[in-house]
């Protein structure tokens, strides 16, 4: 039960981070284009690189933290949800380049970033 309330702790501030980070990117960003939630998703892609070589694959951190943080904290933090939902906002909106784009770029972009961070960490550590 415990382990539980942690990963809910943990949750709730992945929500709250990613709530915060998103809107702050958005006030910096004109236009419809999607800009916090594609620096989200690069972000907890890049974080849940280095949680995963650090709590799976060195164990550096007892593994009650790998729920905490990756199941917790990322899951509530990253939002691929929310890109679905703003990618066929987009497409409706009759922005089907930009919607291509950003669908593509967060794929790709997201991917190279969990894959960077898990090279650098596994290097570094």
């Amino acid at each position: 039960m415990k382990y539980l309330l942690f990963i809910a702790l943990g949750g709730a501030s992945g929500a709250v981070s990613r709530y915060l980070l998103a809107n702050w990117m958005h006030s910096l960003w004109e236009g419809r284009f999607p800009i916090g939630t594609l620096a989200v998703n690069m972000l907890g892609s890049f974080a849940i690189g280095i949680v995963y070589v650090l709590l799976v694959e060195k164990q550096v951190v007892h593994a009650d933290w790998q729920g905490v943080l990756m199941v917790g904290f990322l899951g509530a933090f990253t939002t691929f949800s929310t890109f679905s939902l703003e990618t066929i906002t987009l497409f409706e909106a009759g922005d089907v380049a930009q919607a291509a784009v950003y669908m593509i770029g967060s794929a790709i972009v997201c991917v190279v970033m969990a894959g960077l961070a898990i090279h650098l960490t596994r290097t570094l550590v």
